[in-house]
């Protein structure tokens, strides 16, 4: 099995690691911090990050220092950097992992970044139901304060920073950025028409930049390790590792620190131990559950987020969901819609109605009660669904259905005809 330095998790793997302070200090932590605030000027930092070939974590993969230098420097407005905390995605859970076990790591990558974009406050919105992982935080963030990495003067630099914890309600839809700005103001969490971007017109109207967990954890590693060592990493235009979380029926299910230059059959045979029981591969969700199928005919495809793209898939949020053989497609169907339907928030009659047609339809299928006209009428609404909406919840209820569709359709016409699952005992 290839070995590969691990960025991100590698504090967390050391005996005896906890994630407090003197812990992080003591390899290395806080670095970055001491070496750049009041001593780069923050336009450096931003080109420095935009070297690294860095791009964004959490479903988009837009280039990260390209996001930064949007911001205008003369809005005369304040800017806000938030990090996006709220992972939802079904098949997903690195942030989690990230928040719990190595904290002041993202601590460290929210004052770089926020130092970058010349922002003096900042929030962290994590999940409501991250309980645990808030708990961290709040417990993190008091002894960054206590040890002068934030507040008044950061370290003595004359930079202020305040960073503030707030706990959403547990909506899919914030993880949404816009949704995420309207749920910090207050208001429901509904996507908002852009332009303007956030970056222009984000929280409170003002410029706003919103990182998610991963992105802002790679930064404290970038700017002390340099652009270029990062930028050797992975592929020509995916640069760096990734997290990818690993699950369904795999034998080693997990969180996974690989390089973007890694393939689907070696995340899953080499480093996840393959498909659990000795069962054959029937289908793999590459970038959680937003993200079109693919099959065993693409386990050569690279991870990174051209490759996948060109495999008619994404990368996504990175979460891996495995289906072995005896999987029933249509079951996953529906359940995939079901979730969908339920975190729509409405705004948009494509979303409101469409999710709730795939998963009506989807549940006579599996129910028994399909009519031969059901397929066509599925692949009609997901069309209908697909770039028509404000935010893109619309096509992540309608790619994966499409998808299943058009790989297992079969499967669907079986349980038509047969009015039953052909795959049951």
């Amino acid at each position: 099995m290839p070995t590969h330095e691990k960025i991100l998790l590698k504090n967390m793997e050391r005996p005896g690691y906890g994630g407090t302070l003197p812990e992080y200090l003591a390899v290395g932590g806080y670095e970055a911090v001491r070496n750049v605030l009041g001593k780069v000027p923050p336009a450096e930092v931003i080109e420095r990050v935009k070297r690294s070939g860095l791009r964004g974590r959490g479903g988009a993969g837009f280039p990260t220092g390209l996001k930064w230098g949007f911001v205008p420097k003369d809005s005369g407005l304040p800017r806000y950097l938030l990090c996006n905390a709220d992972e939802s995605e079904p098949g997903t859970f690195k942030d989690r992992q990230l928040i719990e076990r190595d904290p002041h790591q993202l601590l460290e990558g929210i004052i770089l970044a926020a130092y970058a974009i010349g922002c003096h406050r900042s929030y962290v919105y994590i999940r409501g139901e991250l309980v645990y992982g808030a708990s961290v935080l709040t417990r993190a963030l008091h002894e960054a304060a206590t040890q002068g990495f934030l507040g008044q003067s950061v370290l003595g630099s004359g930079y202020d920073l305040t960073i503030t914890l707030h706990r959403g309600a547990g909506a899919y839809i914030c993880g949404e950025e816009t949704a995420l700005i309207e749920s910090l103001e207050g208001k429901k969490g509904m996507p908002r028409i852009r332009p303007p971007f956030p970056a222009v017109r984000g929280l409170y109207q003002s410029p706003t930049v919103v990182n998610n967990v991963e992105t802002l954890c790679n930064l404290p590693h970038i700017l002390t390790r340099g652009p270029e060592w990062y930028a050797a990493i992975g592929t020509e235009k995916s640069k760096g590792t990734r997290i990818f979380s690993v699950s369904g029926h795999v034998s080693r299910p997990g969180n996974y620190e690989l390089p973007l230059s890694v393939t689907l059959r070696e995340l899953l045979l080499e480093h996840a131990g393959g498909v659990s029981d000795g069962r054959a591969l029937k289908a793999v969700i590459p970038g959680g559950a937003s993200s079109p199928v693919l099959t065993p005919q693409h386990l050569d495809v690279g991870m990174d987020f051209e490759s996948l793209a060109a495999a008619g898939s994404m990368g996504g949020s990175g979460g891996v969901i495995v289906m072995a053989e005896g999987t029933c497609m249509v079951q996953v169907g529906e359940v995939v819609a079901r979730f969908f339907h339920h975190e729509s928030c409405g705004q948009c009659t494509q979303c409101r109605e469409g999710t709730a047609w795939l998963h009506k339809v989807l549940a006579r299928i599996e129910r028994g009660g399909g009519r031969r006209e059901d397929l066509d009428l599925l692949l009609d609404v997901c069309d209908n669904m697909t770039g028509k909406t404000i935010c893109v919840l619309s096509d992540a209820a309608a790619l994966p259905i499409a998808s299943y569709l058009r790989y297992f359709r079969d499967e669907f016409e079986a349980h038509v005809r047969e009015r039953r699952c052909p795959l049951a005992a």
